[in-house]
């Protein structure tokens, strides 16, 4: 059992030696991927991203990778398209067509932001294809080590055997940092898997993500943003087993000891998609992934089929102070995209920067700002809790989880 672990919300909490290196400074041995320019260094705060009491206004000059309009503050959408939802207060969110590639609306879409545990689908994107679910593999004690205090877990047991397909299950039902660090560890462990996240990032487009960690845990210089995570989501959902794993409500893990050896009941904490805490399953949800820490809030993303159509939004750290509000602006963004499909809304820009957007190939449909004066832009900042104790149970028993304010996670 360990021990409750006080979390401190002004700085990132200490990850362990063998690990530090490559998951906080994004430095690893001989082969790591090259620091690009402009990463923070070590122990600098991270250009763009909020800090506890500061304003939370996005960086003055963003990328415009997949189109000019993705770059601008503030919400953006099509000439013509339905009004944005109400009351959205989320730093960054973006709706996008999984299958056209268009980027229907967005709010700071290429802000670099913590990313939590959004950040293990590009986990899973990048080892999934080494490490199937017909691996096996007994787990050393060792590959727990260096998992930040407070962390998620599903109850991974030391000297325990399980199937690739059930570790995988821990990280995509129970957004689980022991089944991280154990599949990290198949991989060749977390330093070359991280490298190996990043170079996949690379490979996909996504020029905002800098990774540090492997599960999505709070370090210093490690952010994504709501277009990368869009990435990884729509690459994702290529792969059958990722599609499988990301949308499975319930399913039964390994006991251990403390269980008698009896596997036991877990449940996907996406709300959404599980339909719990209050929150009410989404009409022809897929899935997709949920996160919480204390620096990065809640964020998710998810992904809905309707009609022929496949819509993604994800949704980074809604500023009210509700434990569900991450759920409802992600819910109103989904329906807002099936309208304007339905309404044959232009797009704003492209997931795929290769091709011309639609609003390029189009004429008449040139793409322009939603107004200034947009609910979002006149919506006050809220803070997040400043500490919160995290007390982390055994490792052989699942808690319920809510993604409260002041518990870090990753």
């Amino acid at each position: 059992m360990r021990a409750p672990i006080t979390v401190q919300f002004s700085r990132p909490l200490a990850i362990a030696a063998l690990t530090a290196a490559a998951v906080v400074s994004g430095v690893a041995p001989a082969a790591a991927h090259p620091v690009r320019p402009g990463t923070p260094s070590p122990g600098k705060p991270t250009p763009g991203v909020p800090r506890a009491g500061a304003p939370k206004e996005p960086p003055a000059s963003m990328s415009t990778l997949g189109g000019e309009q993705l770059g601008r503050p503030g919400p953006q959408t099509g000439a013509g398209a339905p009004p944005l939802p109400a009351d959205l207060s989320a730093l960054s969110w973006m709706v996008s067509d999984a299958d056209t590639g268009q980027v229907l609306a967005a709010n700071n879409a290429h802000w670099p932001l913590p990313p939590a545990s959004t950040l293990k689908m590009l986990f899973a994107d990048t080892v999934l294809p080494v490490v199937p679910g017909t691996a096996s593999h007994k787990v050393e004690p060792a590959e727990l080590d260096g998992m930040g205090g407070g962390s998620s877990a599903v109850g991974i047991v030391p000297g325990q055997t399980y199937q690739g397909a059930d570790l995988w299950r821990g990280v995509f039902l129970r957004s689980g940092n022991d089944a991280v660090h154990v599949l990290a560890s198949m991989n060749g462990g977390v330093p070359k898997t991280v490298t190996d996240m990043q170079a996949k990032a690379d490979s996909l487009g996504a020029k905002d993500t800098h990774v540090r960690s492997p599960d999505g845990y709070d370090a210093e210089g490690q952010v994504s943003s709501a277009y990368d995570l869009t990435l990884f989501l729509r690459s994702g959902l290529r792969n059958k087993d990722f599609k499988e794993y990301c949308s499975t409500a319930d399913a039964k893990f390994p006991g251990g000891p403390n269980t008698k050896g009896k596997p036991f009941g877990i449940s996907n904490t996406n709300r959404m998609l599980s339909g719990t805490g209050g929150v009410a399953k989404y009409p022809g949800l897929i899935g997709g992934k949920n996160g919480y820490t204390t620096h990065a809030g809640n964020t998710l993303a998810e992904a809905a089929t309707r009609d022929g159509h496949t819509i993604l939004v994800t949704v980074l750290n809604p500023q009210e102070n509700k434990h569900d509000k991450v759920y409802t602006e992600t819910r109103a963004l989904l329906d807002w995209g099936f309208n304007a499909i339905a309404a044959h809304a232009p797009s704003i820009g492209t997931l795929d920067p290769a091709k011309p957007s639609s609003a390029a190939k189009s004429p008449g449909t040139a793409a322009t700002s939603t107004d200034s004066s947009s609910s979002l832009g006149v919506l006050g900042w809220t803070g997040v809790g400043a500490a919160a104790v995290v007390g982390v149970g055994a490792a052989y028993v699942v808690l319920k989880r809510r993604p409260e304010r002041g518990r870090r996670r990753g």
